[in-house]
C-alpha cells in the first residue's frame, strides 16, 4: 500500500513529536522488561542512580544520553533489556535544606524527585518505570537493616571507641573516603579529630579479595578506576617486628616493608594521636607532658593528608622511652610525630632515616643518628661478595644522606648489617624474616592502607541503625520481623547539627524493650552512612516490590550482576569500593552466585562551560530546561553524544545545538519524502545507494559496541546526505534503496533521538515502536568497495591517485605507480633512496637529487 502523504507536516516540530509519541512509548510498554513469557536473552543496563537536589542538570544529560544509547543499542540487537531508575534519598541536603527552612526533609526530597521524575520522562530515556525505588522509602531501607543485622551476626559490624574524623560544620563523622584533602568532601570544612564510639562496616577482611579480583575487571573497567582502587587498597608486604620498650612488660609491633634495614634504624616514631603515645608519655616529666597535650591539640587540626605530606615541615617530641632493637639490641628513642597515623599498620614505625626520605627528614630536623645499611653501589646480580665481620665496608661519605639531605632507596647490597652483609634487598628481606622468626620476634606481615569503613552518622535523614542498648551495655539487634525501625516525623525534633543526632532528642521513639525479656533498652540514635543505601541498590530493583526479601535470588540469578555500568569517575573509590565489598558479603552469606556486581563500567566526562566545571559564582550554568525548551529533547541528546567521546569533558561553549536540530530536520524530512511501499523489494534499488547504507550498517556495529557514538552520528549525517541527494537528484523518492536508507537512518536514530526516529519510523508506514526494531544487518556483498583510491607520493607530494581494487596486492600497487605518467615525470634525473607501499591506500617515494 502506498502510504497516504497528504497529512504529512512538512515543517520538523520537535514540541508536537514530544507531545506526541510520549503518552504512546508509555501506553505500549515497550520497556517493560518484566513481561512474562518474554524468553529473549538479557542485559542490565544501569546509570548511577541521582540524588534529588534538585532539576536535572547538564551532567544528568549526558549521563543518560549515554545510558539510553547503550540500553536501546542491546534491545535493537534482541534482548531483553533491565533498565532502571530510583533515586538515592537519603542525605545531608535534604536535612540541611529543612533546617534553613523550617521544614521536613521528606518534603524537600520528594518535591524533588517528582520534578526529576517528571524531567527523566520528558528527557525520552528508555527506563522500566514499573522498577522505581526511593532509598528513603522505608520499604527500601527496612532491607539497609536487614543487611546490618546479618552482617552484625557475622561480625562484620561491630561498634569501638575510636578517633574519627568529624566535620565541625555538618557535626557528623566522616569514612576516611569521604575526607579530601583534609576537607569534607561534601561541605569543604577542614577536617579535626574526635574521640566517639563508632559502628564500623569490617571491609579490611575482604582487602585481599577487593585487589585480587580487580584482575577479573581489567579490559571491563577503566584503567584509571583499576588504578585508584589498588592504590586505596594499597597493599604492602613485609614483616611484623616485636620491639621491647624498656620498662614496659609488652612490646610493641611495627610494621615494615623493610625488615631488611633493622640494622638502620636508629629510632622510632609513633603517632601521638595513639594510645600508644599516650601510654608512653603518661611516666615522662610534667614539662614533656605538658608540651605533648599543646602538640596533641595541633595534630587534631590536621588532615592524614597533610600531616603525610612531604613538603611540610617535620615536628615531634622526644617521649624520654627508649625500644630495643631486636637485631642489634641497640636502645632506640621513642618519638611521637605527626607523620606517622595511629590507623597505619600498628601507629608506630622503626625509623631508617638512611633509606627513606621523610624518616631522613625528620632526622635531620632533630639531629638524630644516620646509618647507611644498603650499599647502592654494589650491584645487585653477579657474585655475593664474601663480607665477614673483619671486612672494611666503604665509607660512602660521597652519598652519607646526613649531609646530601637525599634518602638512599635505590637497590644494592646491604652493609652495616651483621648477618645480612653482601646480600641483595630481595635476599636481605627473606633472611632478616627468618631470624626474627628464629628468635620469636618477628614474622612474614600484610598491611592495607584500607581501612574498616566508619557507617555511623550524628544526623536524622538516614537509615536508623537496628540495634537496642541496655543499661549494662548490652547490645541486642531488633529481630528481622521488627523491621524497618521506621524515622520518627522530624516535627519537633531539633535537626541542628550538634554533635549527636537529632534522634535522641526522639524520647518516646528511642524508648524500646528488651524483644526476649522485656528489659527496657534504647535505640541506637545514629544512622548509617548513605553510601550503605547506594552499596546494594542495583539487587533491589531486581524486585523491588517484594516486601518478603532484599531481593529473590531466582531474579539476581537470571539478570546480575550488571552489564554495563555508567556514571562518573567521582565515585571510583566511595561507590564502587562499597558496592564491591557488599556484593562480597552477600556472595559469602549464600544470597548470590557472583561476587562482583558490575562487569562493565563507563565513565563519562564532565560537561562544563568556556573551559570551567559551571557554577553560579562563575556565571556560567547552563540550564539543562532552557536548552530543552530552546532545541528539543533530541537535539540536545544528540549534541551530548556528537560533542566528544564518552570519558571526556564537554564544553557546551564549543558545541551547536541549533546545528543537530537542523540534522534532524534534515533526517525527518527524509523519512517524510519517501513514496514506496514498507514490503517494497529493496534488492531491487539504486546499488550505489545501497552500497553507502550497508557500509554504514557493517561500521557501526563495533562502533555501538566500543561506545563511539561521535563517530556513529557522523556516519548517521553522511548516510542522511546520501539519501537526500538520491532523492533530489538520483534514482528518486521511490526507489527502494532510498527507504532502505530511510530505515536504516531510522533505526540507529533511536539511539540519540528517539523521539525523530519513532516518528520517521512511522512516517515509513511503519507501526509505533522502532525501539524494539532488530539493529539491520549488513549485506556483505555490498560492503566491499569495487575500487578504492590509492594516492601515490613523492618526497611527501601527492603526484598521483590511482583507482585501484581494494584487493589489490603491494607489488602490482608498485609497478602501477611507476607506471603513472606524472610519477615518471617527477622521478626523471632522481635517484631513489626508499620505497613504502601500504597497499591499496598509499605508495609513499623517497628521492635524492
Amino acid at each position: 500500500m502506498t502510504k497516504n502523504r497528504t497529512d504529512d507536516a512538512h515543517d520538523y516540530d520537535f514540541r508536537a513529536l514530544q507531545e506526541k509519541w510520549a503518552p504512546v512509548w508509555q501506553e505500549l510498554g515497550l520497556f517493560d522488561s518484566s513481561k512474562d513469557g518474554d524468553n529473549r536473552p538479557r542485559k542490565y543496563v544501569l546509570d548511577m542512580f541521582p540524588y534529588p537536589s534538585g532539576d536535572l542538570h547538564m551532567g544528568h544529560a549526558e549521563q543518560y544520553a549515554l545510558g539510553d544509547a547503550a540500553a536501546r543499542y542491546w534491545r535493537h540487537q534482541g534482548f531483553n533489556v533491565l533498565h532502571p531508575i530510583g533515586w538515592d534519598s537519603f542525605g545531608l541536603p535534604a536535612e540541611n535544606a529543612a533546617i534553613k527552612n523550617g521544614g521536613d526533609p521528606r518534603d524537600w526530597t520528594y518535591a524533588n524527585i517528582a520534578q526529576q521524575r517528571e524531567s527523566m520522562q520528558r528527557y525520552g530515556v528508555s527506563f522500566d518505570w514499573k522498577r522505581v525505588l526511593h532509598t528513603s522509602d522505608p520499604e527500601y531501607y527496612r532491607w539497609n537493616q536487614w543487611l546490618f543485622v546479618q552482617m552484625y551476626k557475622k561480625g562484620l559490624a561491630y561498634r569501638k571507641y575510636s578517633d574519627v574524623n568529624w566535620c565541625p560544620q555538618d557535626q557528623t563523622v566522616l569514612a576516611n573516603e569521604q575526607v579530601v584533602d583534609g576537607l569534607c568532601e561534601r561541605c569543604g570544612a577542614e577536617v579535626t579529630k574526635k574521640k566517639l564510639n563508632q559502628w564500623y562496616f569490617k571491609i579490611t577482611d575482604y582487602a585481599d579479595r577487593l585487589l585480587d579480583d580487580l584482575k577479573q575487571l581489567e579490559g571491563h573497567w577503566p584503567a584509571k578506576v583499576l588504578a585508584m582502587q589498588r592504590n586505596w587498597i594499597g597493599r604492602s608486604l613485609g614483616a611484623d617486628v616485636d620491639f621491647e620498650i624498656e620498662d614496659r612488660d609488652e612490646k610493641v609491633t611495627v610494621f615494615t616493608t623493610r625488615p631488611d634495614t633493622l640494622y638502620g634504624a636508629t629510632f622510632m616514631v609513633v603517632a601521638p594521636d595513639s594510645e600508644l603515645a599516650a601510654e608512653l608519655v603518661a611516666n615522662a616529666s610534667e614539662e614533656t607532658r605538658e608540651t605533648f597535650r599543646r602538640y596533641l591539640d595541633d595534630v587534631h587540626s590536621l588532615g592524614a593528608i597533610e600531616r603525610q605530606s612531604a613538603e611540610r615541615p617535620k615536628t615531634g617530641l622526644f617521649l624520654e622511652r627508649y625500644a630495643i632493637n631486636p637485631l642489634s639490641g641497640e636502645r632506640l628513642p621513642v618519638w611521637a610525630a605527626d607523620y606517622v597515623l595511629a590507623d597505619y599498620g600498628h601507629g608506630a614505625i622503626m625509623a631508617v632515616p638512611a633509606h627513606d626520605q621523610r624518616d631522613l627528614d625528620f632526622a635531620r630536623t632533630f639531629d638524630l643518628p644516620v646509618r647507611v645499611v644498603v650499599d647502592t653501589t654494589q650491584p645487585i646480580t653477579g657474585a655475593i661478595p664474601i663480607i665477614t665481620e673483619d671486612t672494611e665496608l666503604p665509607e660512602l661519605d660521597d652519598l652519607n644522606p646526613a649531609v646530601t639531605g637525599e634518602a638512599l632507596t635505590g637497590d644494592g647490597r646491604l652493609c652495616n648489617s651483621g648477618p645480612l652483609n653482601g646480600l641483595s634487598k630481595r635476599n636481605a628481606i627473606s633472611r632478616a624474616i627468618e631470624i626474627l622468626g628464629d628468635r620469636g620476634t618477628g614474622r612474614p606481615a600484610k598491611n592495607f592502607r584500607l581501612r574498616d569503613w566508619l557507617i555511623s552518622r550524628q544526623r536524622y535523614w538516614g537509615t536508623p541503625i537496628p540495634i537496642l542498648h541496655g543499661e549494662n551495655g548490652e547490645e541486642v539487634a531488633v529481630p528481622e520481623d521488627q523491621l524497618p525501625v521506621v524515622l520518627p516525623d522530624a516535627e519537633g525534633l531539633d535537626l541542628r547539627p550538634k554533635g549527636s543526632s537529632p534522634l535522641g532528642g526522639a524520647e518516646e521513639w528511642m524508648r524500646a524493650e528488651h524483644p526476649v525479656t522485656g528489659a527496657p533498652m534504647r535505640r541506637d540514635a545514629d544512622t548509617m552512612d548513605t553510601f550503605v543505601d547506594s552499596s546494594w541498590y542495583f539487587l533491589r530493583f531486581l524486585s523491588p516490590n517484594d516486601d518478603t526479601r532484599a531481593f529473590d535470588p531466582a531474579e539476581a540469578e537470571k539478570w546480575a550482576p550488571v552489564d554495563q555500568y555508567i556514571g562518573g569517575v567521582e565515585h571510583a573509590i566511595l561507590h564502587l569500593l562499597y558496592a564491591r565489598f557488599i556484593t562480597k558479603v552477600l556472595y559469602d552469606l549464600g544470597f548470590i552466585t557472583f561476587s562482583e556486581p558490575f562487569s562493565a563500567l563507563l565513565n563519562q566526562g564532565m560537561v562544563i562551560m568556556d573551559g570551567a566545571k559551571m557554577s553560579k559564582s562563575k556565571g556560567n550554568v547552563v540550564k539543562l530546561s532552557d536548552e530543552l525548551d530552546t532545541y528539543g529533547v533530541d537535539a540536545v541528546r544528540l549534541t551530548m553524544l556528537f560533542a566528544s567521546p564518552p570519558e571526556d569533558d564537554v564544553d557546551w561553549a564549543d558545541v551547536s545545538v541549533a546545528g543537530s536540530a537542523k540534522f534532524l530536520a534534515r533526517a525527518w524530512r527524509v523519512a517524510n519524502d519517501v513514496t514506496s511501499d514498507p514490503d517494497v523489494d529493496t534488492a531491487r534499488g539504486d546499488l550505489a545507494t545501497r552500497r553507502a547504507v550497508h557500509r554504514f550498517l557493517d561500521e557501526i556495529g563495533p562502533l555501538a559496541s566500543s561506545f563511539k557514538y561521535n563517530v556513529i552520528i557522523a556516519r548517521l549525517m553522511e548516510l542522511t546526505n546520501v539519501t537526500r541527494k538520491a532523492i533530489d537528484s538520483g534514482p528518486g523518492p521511490a526507489d527502494p534503496a532510498v527507504r532502505e536508507a530511510a530505515e536504516a537512518i531510522a533505526v540507529v536514530l533511536d539511539l540519540f533521538a528517539p523521539y525523530t526516529a519513532e516518528d520517521m519510523w512511522v512516517k515509513l508506514g511503519h507501526e509505533p515502536g522502532v525501539a524494539l526494531v532488530r539493529w539491520p544487518k549488513a549485506v556483505s556483498s555490498l560492503t566491499q568497495e569495487d575500487e578504492i583510491t590509492a594516492v601515490v607520493q613523492i618526497n611527501g607530494k601527492v603526484r598521483a591517485r590511482l583507482e585501484v581494487s581494494p584487493r589489490i596486492g603491494e607489488a602490482e600497487l608498485e609497478r602501477l605507480a611507476f607506471e603513472a605518467p606524472p610519477v615518471k615525470r617527477a622521478l626523471e634525473g632522481k635517484t631513489i633512496a626508499k620505497v613504502i607501499v601500504r597497499a591499496p591506500k598509499i605508495v609513499n617515494i623517497a628521492v635524492k637529487g
